[in-house]
């Protein structure tokens, strides 16, 4: 197990039990990522898919999980290629991984080339204009990298028309083109019976037969469920590596990832007709306890989730038992409704659970009005990280603090050559 908290200086007195210990408790919450669950349901999703390759999708921070200590673990595990949104997301993936695939989401702008060189990683092209400028690039340094070819099938966002598509089909069929994959995404494959996935399907199974021996992607989570017709070479989960539910018609079947806890600061009784937070928009309808704890919005935990007097919030696990939220949630609080707790049940400092123990990333994203997606992609940098499992050994890189008088501020994300770096052969 791995975190992230500063060491104390009088490590040397404590057990590593206690050192950790002490220093969590600095932060107001900590966030546990299981490494070990995201290689099983990555082996899951692997098995489910086979005989495509199976990819892994860590742009957005892995979803929030952290992209370095994910792309480790999965790359131990076997995991060949991963997939990014931006070129900076892929300059902190190479550096965790040197060997894997790493193909850039975004796409291709004029003048980046050098920094997929660099950083030996693939661009995601989704129109002839991107398609040209990377031309450009390959002809005039040498660069024989790679890169996929994005085709819209239906979801009108990113990607070439079929028309354009076809056109560069000659190009393909000339051989040397530098195409390494061809890719479209789903639209609704979290929806079994939607007809849009067998009018996406035969789109892309038409268009991509006609790109002779380049591989062929389509299926994304919910994609690998709706069967081998939908897997082609290979296949690109994202959300269900993190324990979304891939299948929303159905029982999950990927492991949870995350645990959040949160510490109690507070506790302190009102009466009955006492309202709790901004707009008291809650009332006590009895004699309450409240457990206030060190967690808000500006942490992920969205104030959509608050209660009122006519609708019940979310529920946050205290001493093993589901207590209700009471009130607004506001940015660094909540409040919590612990009366039906045995006395002493629970005290300050105790850390209760948010997400976790049966609260389930999607039962979150309920109470949020959102998509579990968004809720992982939110959780704040407040936490404390912990990672256990995946063979971790090196902990979360915190964000380094300004520079202050005699220290050189830190260097820019990418840097800007002078010169082109030298190219691989």
């Amino acid at each position: 197990m791995a975190s992230d908290p500063k060491t104390l200086s009088q490590s040397g007195l404590l057990s590593a039990e206690a050192n950790q210990a002490a220093a969590l408790a600095a932060y107001g919450g900590v966030l546990t990522v299981d490494l070990d669950a995201i290689i099983a349901n990555w082996r899951k999703l692997e098995k489910t898919a086979v005989p495509a390759e199976c990819s892994a999708v860590i742009k957005a921070d892995a979803y929030g999980c952290g992209a370095e200590q994910v792309s480790r673990a999965l790359s131990r595990a076997g995991c060949r290629t991963f997939f990014v949104a931006t070129l900076e997301e892929a300059r902190k993936v190479r550096a965790a991984v040197p060997e894997p695939t790493i193909y850039v989401l975004g796409g291709y702008f004029q003048n980046t080339g050098e920094h997929y060189a660099k950083f030996n990683c693939r661009p995601v092209i989704g129109d002839l204009n991107e398609l040209a400028e990377w031309d450009v690039f390959c002809r005039r340094s040498g660069w024989t990298g790679g890169a996929a070819v994005h085709i819209d099938t239906g979801m009108n966002r990113l990607g070439l028309t079929l028309a354009d598509a076809q056109a560069i089909i000659p190009r393909i069929n000339a051989g040397d083109h530098g195409i390494t994959l061809v890719m479209s995404h789903l639209v609704s494959a979290e929806q079994l019976n939607n007809p849009m996935n067998a009018k996406q399907l035969a789109t892309f199974r038409s268009i991509a037969s006609e790109f002779t021996g380049v591989p062929a992607a389509l299926a994304n989570s919910s994609g690998i469920f709706l069967g081998a017709p939908f897997q082609f070479d290979l296949v690109r989960p994202g959300a269900a590596l993190y324990g979304v539910n891939p299948t929303p018609e159905a029982d999950n079947p990927m492991q949870p990832v995350v645990e959040l806890k949160a510490r109690i600061v507070q506790i302190r009784n009102i009466e009955r007709g006492e309202s709790v937070g901004y707009g008291g928009t809650w009332t006590a309808r009895r004699p309450t306890k409240l457990a206030i704890i060190a967690v808000g919005y500006a942490d992920g935990y969205f104030r959509a989730a608050s209660s009122n007097d006519g609708t019940r919030g979310a529920d946050v696990i205290v001493a093993g038992k589901r207590c209700p939220i009471a009130g607004r949630i506001s940015m660094d609080l909540i409040a919590i409704d612990i009366t039906d707790l045995p006395p002493n049940a629970a005290r300050r400092g105790h850390m209760v659970t948010l997400l976790g123990d049966g609260i389930t990333v999607d039962e979150l994203a309920h109470h949020f009005g959102t998509i579990g997606y968004e809720v992982l992609t939110s959780l704040g940098h407040r936490y404390a990280r912990v990672y256990k499992g995946g063979d971790v050994v090196e902990p979360l890189a915190r964000p380094e603090p300004e520079a202050s008088a005699g220290q050189p501020p830190s260097p820019p994300p990418i840097e800007q050559p002078a010169a082109p770096p030298p190219l691989p052969s």
